[in-house]
């Protein structure tokens, strides 16, 4: 028994790696980029040309020179590189692929919350559609969303949709008065106080990092807070030895491949996007092969939704930025 299943590990790692090589000979062939989010499955960002966070590669999407942008992220990730590209083909390799957070606001429910709240210029965070983006003033990510605020000529800030974020943003600029949307990432929110004071007391020598989408009950509890690149650049300069890390599953895997020589921990149970799982070798191959699940943006919010990503870019540029991960593929 024992030396068939070691055959059928062995049999699927073949094929792994004759797909991934088929993946890499067709994208040549296409002259096609692979953009994925370190949230994905490992063997997903593995095939990728660069492996980052959203803002990362939305600025890869500005710059590529590729004909085809697949993009193994969530579904407002890809219509932001098809923002930035109209003319290139932009290419999801599961459709389903969307944003809970992302689909608790639309455009009808911005417009009341600005009539709430009028003259407050709108930061609406990346993790949204072309269309809300397009009702708004600015974009942000999470990495560049205190500078983003800190930025506009504002008393009052209108801030959408993630309340977590939010929270963080009105914690680190205190002078301006936030208006805060009542959405939230279930995947950060699923991670909870008590776990993490269970955490505390189970590993008292060990750094706990989280992300801002967490309720900020979770994140007032971290030693560090950060955005998903800031989590990646906090342990690889860390001296520490031990981490728990309070965001998606996608991250934490990524960490602990490219740092062995630390104990990378997370909670439970697992935070764990289902959504950003959908993405696999074997769908990323039909996808490209096929060019079926193409993501376009009409062009009636198109215009209007890229100029707040364009602003964002110009006020995130000033700062430095990641360029991915240490071992970003090539």
């Amino acid at each position: 028994m024992t030396s068939l299943m070691a055959k059928s590990v062995i049999d699927k790692t073949s094929e792994k790696l004759e797909l991934f090589g088929s993946i890499k000979e067709l994208a040549r062939q296409k002259n096609a980029v692979i953009l994925t989010h370190i949230y994905q499955r490992l063997e997903v960002q593995r095939v990728a040309d660069f492996v980052g966070d959203s803002l990362m590669l939305s600025k890869k999407a500005a710059e590529t020179n590729a004909d085809i942008i697949i993009f193994c992220g969530v579904h407002f990730m890809a219509e932001t590189a098809k923002l930035l590209n109209p003319s290139k083909k932009v290419l999801l390799p599961d459709i389903q692929s969307g944003c809970p957070m992302a689909d608790m606001i639309n455009v009808d429910d911005l417009r009341a919350f600005k009539q709430a709240h009028p003259g407050a210029p709108v930061v609406c965070y990346i993790n949204s559609s072309a269309a809300v983006k397009a009702e708004s003033d600015i974009c942000c990510t999470s990495t560049n969303a205190v500078d983003i605020t800190r930025s506009l000529d504002s008393k009052e800030v209108i801030f959408v949709p993630d309340k977590g974020l939010g929270e963080w943003v009105q914690y680190q600029v205190p002078e301006k008065k936030i208006h805060i949307y009542d959405g939230f990432c279930p995947t950060h929110w699923q991670i909870t106080s008590a776990e993490v004071d269970r955490q505390r007391i189970n590993h008292p020598d060990a750094v706990i990092i989280a992300h801002p989408e967490c309720d900020p009950e979770v994140w007032r509890r971290a030693d560090f807070v950060g955005s998903t690149s800031e989590i990646y650049k906090f342990i690889e300069n860390s001296h520490g030895r031990r981490f728990i890390i309070l965001s998606e599953q996608g991250l934490v895997a990524r960490i602990q491949a490219d740092f062995p020589e630390k104990e990378i921990m997370t909670v439970f149970p697992l935070p764990l996007c289902p959504n950003m799982k959908y993405h696999s070798l074997e769908n990323l191959y039909d996808a490209l092969d096929k060019e079926y699940t193409e993501i376009t943006v009409p062009d009636s919010i198109a215009k209007s939704a890229r100029a707040m990503i364009d602003r964002m870019m110009e006020v995130s540029n000033r700062k430095e930025t990641w360029s991915g991960p240490t071992t970003q593929n090539s």
